[in-house]
């Protein structure tokens, strides 16, 4: 790939990454991010095995290590009680490629560091508007001559629009809130999932656990824009999650500063590439977060099209073979994680307890093989497939 100019536009986890991954290989990589620095918002993020192994292919893997921390198990609890329904080992995904927990701006400095020691040219406060003529036109009217453009803008993506029709997100009647908070009650390394009546919460230590994750969804006909900065009063989490067992509440009473969003659908992109322009990540395949694969994703992407360009022999021909590689797997993931919701916030009567009553006798009988139907997710390997 010696020569080839590529302009990534977007710098989340997936432009980053896919920046350090075609910098490696030789390309001539240019990075535009419209925010004025690189500072990932949100909080914790999963990485699962599938995007470890993309990491450690960058070699990023002692400094990955260092900046996360090794997740144990899963563990589904009754958000009344606090009782364990089943608990998930983790360590079936041991070893160097093990699942992790991080914080998504640590991850994001990594990546970044890794751009600039490659070589890549990042610039901040640019934004891509439209991709015509073998070029990345930006916002300040600068026109970026590159062999490839890359959408990596995120889940308001306009290259995506340039290359498939506007498709309505809608809302699925869940809002969510995001907080960090410190780790007081010496949370294990694992996540712990409390569910309950059309409500759920998500937590797990970061930051080699000096911090507590949370991530809390609650059912609701009202919905609140959708984005990742809208604020909301942390009197008003600990009120959705009145009742919940001891555990939930001293983890909100933490709580002060949180972040509230209403969660949408959005299709997977139809179309992925064309003219030699390409999508990668939220761009391409937005999901919600039940399934944790969002930046998992991403980093697959990554490396997957960085794969295509070096083994086949035209652009063209490596971008089609990228997309038939890529849609499938993500549309399958999208579904899977929406379809967890349902089983998180299943109402109290007979329904529940015999689908607890289930999940509790498997984790007794046969505790190896609770994970084995994620076995196509966890064990996928971007660095080996068949291209």
């Amino acid at each position: 790939m010696s020569g080839l100019r590529v302009a990534i536009s977007g710098g989340g986890i997936g432009g980053l990454a896919l920046a350090v991954a075609l910098r490696q290989a030789g390309a001539d990589v240019r990075l535009f991010e419209r925010a004025p620095s690189i500072k990932e918002v949100g909080a914790g993020i999963q990485i699962s095995p599938n995007g470890v192994r993309v990491l450690h292919a960058m070699g990023l893997s002692e400094p990955f290590s260092e900046i996360s921390s090794i997740a144990q198990a899963v563990s589904l609890r009754d958000d009344a009680n606090g009782s364990e329904v089943v608990r998930l080992d983790l360590q079936r995904y041991g070893g160097p490629v093990s699942y992790r927990f991080v914080h998504r701006h640590d991850l994001a400095m990594l990546l970044h560091a890794a751009a600039l020691d490659a070589g890549v040219c990042v610039e901040t406060g640019a934004e891509g508007v439209v991709a015509h003529d073998s070029a990345l036109h930006l916002a300040d009217g600068r026109i970026i001559a590159a062999d490839l453009i890359i959408g990596a803008d995120g889940l308001h993506s306009v290259l995506r629009h340039q290359l498939n029709s506007k498709a309505a997100p809608f809302f699925t009647g869940q809002v969510a809130w995001r907080a960090v908070v410190p780790n007081s009650m010496a949370h294990p390394f694992e996540a712990r999932v409390h569910m309950g009546p059309g409500r759920h919460l998500v937590s797990y230590p970061l930051r080699q656990g000096r911090a507590v994750n949370i991530v809390a969804v609650q059912e609701r006909s009202d919905w609140v824009a959708e984005g990742w900065s809208h604020r909301d009063d942390p009197q008003a989490l600990r009120r959705a999650f009145a009742g919940a067992d001891d555990s939930v509440s001293a983890l909100l009473a933490e709580v002060k500063d949180v972040g509230l969003w209403g969660l949408f659908r959005h299709p997977v992109a139809s179309v992925w590439t064309n003219d030699r322009i390409a999508l990668l990540g939220d761009a391409a395949h937005s999901t919600l977060p039940f399934l944790a694969q969002g930046a998992n994703m991403a980093l697959e992407d990554a490396w997957i099209l960085r794969r295509c360009l070096i083994e086949l022999p035209d652009i063209d021909v490596a971008l089609d073979r990228y997309a038939k590689l890529r849609r499938p797997r993500c549309e399958r993931i999208v579904r899977t994680a929406s379809g967890n919701a349902q089983k998180y916030h299943l109402r109290r009567g007979p329904v529940r307890r015999a689908a607890h009553t289930g999940l509790k006798l498997a984790g007794r009988l046969a505790p190896s093989i609770m994970l084995r139907p994620y076995d196509w997710l966890y064990g996928y390997d971007a660095t080996a497939i068949q291209i």
